[in-house]
């Protein structure tokens, strides 16, 4: 019996000692390593900061210093401001107004009508350039110079055109109507004449943007197309304009962002008029801040502009995304 009792205590012990060395933890061997990234993750921070701390210091501090304003009641004094109390007022009179509700219905419908009509032309004229060969640096140059142009000064020339005693197109217009139209004296037609002006400038912007997602399809997709015997019509609907939805949806998060907040057009064409028909939510908010001085007003007007066209981005983002998720699907 102690026999046997012996000869399982030392068959146990080699057991236990074969175990041992595999539950000890292992050396670690990855601590140079890591020690190496920390290090250089580190130094890219430290390199990083002074931008970093300049995007702080001219975008973030702003936006933040804005939002406290909207909040606060606040009064002009000598030398300055002062923050007196707290308030939700400032919101509460900006939504209740007939004139925000107008200018938001501008912003909007200028936002809409622009952005659509220059994403179709724009991807018009890519599919346009992208066909061409040794003349397509040419036309892209020359396509290239409305939007090269400054927004004030594209603004101020095409003021001139619409000029109601000397303007060349409403001499055009008045040889084909007989009679000299206001073309920037009434609203329907400022608001056409701002959609214009934009879409002429801005169209290039989206022409370049999506010319650059056509360069990007390889050829061996057309080639499988032109094999399966699809013609040019169901290869932009099937190949081109599938590929293109990624670059697209940049483009017009981009278009959303700068047609929402309109400024430089209206005020130098119309100054927000006739009346307050191409008042922008950017033109009210700088009349109520800087000429009316309502600074809590004007901060709160900024304020809910900027909620609405993130809002709108977002929306936007996860409609593309679930038309990307069923075109994947499927």
């Amino acid at each position: 019996m102690n026999a046997v009792t012996s000869s399982a205590t030392v068959s146990r012990e080699p057991a236990a000692e074969q175990a041992g060395p595999r539950n000890r933890p292992a050396p670690d061997s990855g601590g140079p390593a890591r020690a190496s990234r920390r290090r250089r993750a580190r130094t890219g921070w430290l390199f990083a900061s002074p931008a970093l701390l300049t995007i702080g210091a001219v975008t973030v501090f702003p936006v933040l210093f804005s939002i406290l304003l909207s909040f606060a009641d606040v009064r002009l004094e000598y030398g300055g401001f002062s923050f007196l109390s707290l308030t939700g007022d400032h919101y509460a009179a900006v939504l209740s107004s007939p004139e925000w509700r107008q200018a938001l219905a501008f912003t909007f419908g200028f936002t809409v009508v622009t952005v659509v009509l220059e994403l179709v032309l724009g991807t018009a004229a890519a599919l346009v350039l992208d066909r061409l060969g040794a003349a397509r640096g040419g036309v892209l140059a020359v396509l290239l110079l409305p939007w090269a142009l400054i927004n004030v000064v594209a603004a101020q020339l095409w003021g001139y055109l619409f000029n109601g005693t000397y303007g060349g197109l409403t001499w055009f217009f008045e040889q084909i109507l007989g009679h000299q139209p206001d073309i920037l004296g009434q609203p329907a037609s400022a608001m056409g004449a701002m959609v214009v002006v934009d879409v002429w400038k801005t169209t290039p912007f989206v022409a370049i943007v999506v010319l650059a997602g056509l360069m990007l399809i390889p050829d061996d997709v057309y080639e499988a197309a032109e094999i399966d015997g699809a013609n040019a019509w169901t290869t932009f609907w099937k190949v081109t304009l599938p590929q293109l939805r990624p670059i697209m949806a940049i483009a017009v998060l981009f278009r959303i962002l700068q047609a929402f907040g309109i400024f430089d057009l209206p005020f130098v064409l119309t100054q927000g008029g006739p009346g307050t028909a191409t008042q922008s939510l950017a033109i009210l908010g700088y009349k109520t801040l800087f000429q009316n001085l309502e600074i809590g007003r004007g901060a709160a007007v900024a304020t809910t502009s900027a909620v609405i066209v993130v809002g709108c981005c977002l929306l936007f983002l996860r409609l593309f995304k679930a038309q990307a998720d069923e075109g994947g699907r499927g």
